[in-house]
């Protein structure tokens, strides 16, 4: 048998993500077949994870590694990959997964990028995974790659996939029913987070606190930016759990806006424990805003 395949049939799939959302999705469609870990918590920035020692054994030890791509963890998954000296998830192995297969990424540049233009990234928006629609993509990469490296639990991780697939349908409907009274809703983010998530919700998101991707505003940028927001009539000002709320308070108060701290990762809130309960919560929370803005 190969080395890069499971030793039994009968062996759960020892499976490490980068981020928590995606582990979340491989124990909906893997079940009780696999054993899942992340190495980002969902309190975390995926684009500067602390690459502790303990990854790499974890690493050394996969049979599967999930990835984001789109050069999300470019800055801190490399290395560890490297000095954890196991083939099974090298580049192009069996055992390497990469969940922007199949995804229609956003703002994928046509031209080239330099460090000028802040922390762009040249093969698209990478926070593909908080558009619940691409759930059912990245539910299927994942389903057909443990049917292939356990062939045995094929059938299983197909019928998991199914229901998985079936519970996000129902889901999906009724959160766009919620939203359907706030489309077009002008709003604000900190960093280009949630153009998945504004664009499957119908908001308008018609500009970031950073100047530029990865950049801190200075007071120039802030001053000129609460002029723009005035006159739009932006309401909500988003941000993630891992910032700083002092500048969004102060652009939001001077704009009469309210600013919602909204996780782009599973565990970013405490009621955010999975995929599903990412967005039921960030959407009561949009939704809430709003409501006290009348």
């Amino acid at each position: 048998m190969s080395p890069l395949l499971l030793p039994s049939a009968y062996a759960a799939l020892n499976v490490v993500t980068t981020t928590p959302e995606f582990a979340a999705i491989a124990r909906e469609v893997g079940g009780d077949f696999i054993k899942v870990v992340s190495l980002a918590r969902g309190t975390e920035d995926p684009h500067f994870v602390d690459p502790k020692p303990s990854f790499i054994r974890l690493l050394n030890q996969a049979d599967v590694l999930v990835e984001g791509g789109a050069e999300l963890e470019v800055g801190w998954l490399p290395p560890l990959v490297e000095n954890a000296r196991n083939k099974r998830i090298l580049a192009g192995a069996p055992g390497r997964i990469e969940m922007t297969r199949g995804i229609r990424l956003l703002e994928v540049s046509a031209g080239g990028i330099d460090r000028s233009q802040g922390d762009v990234h040249a093969a698209g928006n990478p926070h593909f995974a908080l558009d619940p629609a691409n759930g059912k993509i990245m539910a299927a990469t994942l389903a057909e790659a443990f049917g292939r490296l356990d062939p045995g639990h094929a059938v299983k991780f197909t019928e998991q996939l199914a229901r998985f697939n079936e519970r996000l349908d129902r889901k999906l409907a009724a959160w766009t029913a919620l939203m359907e009274p706030w489309r077009g809703t002008k709003v604000l983010t900190y960093h280009k987070s949630y153009e998945y998530f504004a664009a499957r919700f119908g908001l308008e998101i018609v500009g970031q606190i950073e100047p530029k991707p990865g950049i801190e505003p200075s007071p120039t940028h802030i001053g000129s930016l609460i002029t723009m927001l005035k006159a739009q009539g932006v309401k909500l000002v988003l941000m993630e759990p891992n910032r700083s709320r002092k500048t969004p308070e102060f652009v939001a108060n001077a704009i009469g806006a309210r600013v919602v701290v909204l996780p782009i990762l599973v565990g970013g809130a405490e009621k955010a424990t999975d995929y599903f309960t990412l967005f039921e919560f960030n959407l009561g929370e949009v939704v809430a805003a709003l409501k006290g803005l009348r």
